[in-house]
């Protein structure tokens, strides 16, 4: 069932881009499922689905997140074989999505590149849905002192008032989630890190089927245990260099032979 626009005025066709894939990093990794729902002034709709053969082995880190795995992609055509309609559908047409421009119009522009076909977003105007709701609906300490505590923060952004203001949020909260736990260290584990897709809390390292793989320098994209024993000088580097403790012990840990593994700290 389509639905309305509302008060949305479209002067050009507008292109609605969602995409899945086989991890975080833009620049390394593959698309595996892709819809488009291009909208006409006029107001007629237009759409396109398809999972997408990433050619390459879909990480079990990703598969909890999205479902998609290998077995679902195997039949499914390569993302060269739908590159001309996905560049069809685009042209001529304003982009939105939700979260689109930090993710998926850079992976978007990789595979294009990879299938030869020049592709661009200059000059098109772009609709975050994510960015209007988070305009519009601030995640501030106020924010979250009126929802928790019920008044206003009086004095906001003065160092005193937000110490003693997110004290009592923080009180609130657990009264108001009796599900939660009460004890710091629980806390930690389940909000400390924030992103449970990445090892430590500088994302220098992400998990990729489970092992660490490096999110930074010349070896980003290869596992930790593949530098520890082709470069373990890279190592040694980092060990000198001003990276957190958590970081350094990563490394020690993998010249010492200890690589650590998702779910069971180290092994």
């Amino acid at each position: 069932m389509e639905q309305g626009l509302g008060r949305l005025r479209l002067e050009r066709p507008l292109v609605i881009l969602d995409l899945e894939a086989t991890g975080l990093d833009v620049t390394l990794e593959r698309i595996v499922e892709i819809a488009v729902l291009r909208v006409s002034p006029n107001g007629h709709r237009e759409e396109f689905h398809t999972y997408v053969n990433p050619e390459m082995a879909i990480p079990v880190e990703a598969t909890q997140v999205h479902r998609i795995d290998d077995q679902m992609v195997q039949s499914a055509p390569t993302f060269a074989e739908i590159a001309d309609r996905v560049f069809d559908l685009l042209q001529g047409a304003d982009l939105a999505g939700f979260n689109h421009v930090r993710f998926d119009l850079p992976l978007l522009r990789e595979e294009f590149r990879r299938a030869r076909v020049d592709w661009d977003w200059g000059g098109v105007k772009l609709l975050d849905a994510q960015a209007i709701y988070h305009k519009m609906e601030p995640r501030d300490l106020s924010a979250a002192y009126r929802f928790y505590c019920r008044r206003d923060l009086e004095g906001a952004h003065g160092a005193l008032a937000d110490t003693r203001a997110t004290l009592e949020v923080l009180v609130a909260q657990l009264d108001h989630y009796p599900q939660l736990p009460a004890d710091i260290e629980q806390l930690d584990e389940q909000f400390g890190r924030r992103d449970d897709r990445f090892v430590d809390r500088e994302r220098r390292f992400f998990w990729r089927d489970g092992e660490p793989t490096f999110n930074f320098g010349e070896y980003k994209g290869r596992s930790l245990r593949e530098v520890a024993d082709e470069y373990p000088e890279y190592l040694d580097w980092i060990l000198r260099k001003n990276f957190s403790d958590e970081v350094k012990a990563i490394a020690q840990d993998a010249l010492r032979g200890t690589i650590r593994r998702r779910g069971d700290g180290k092994s």
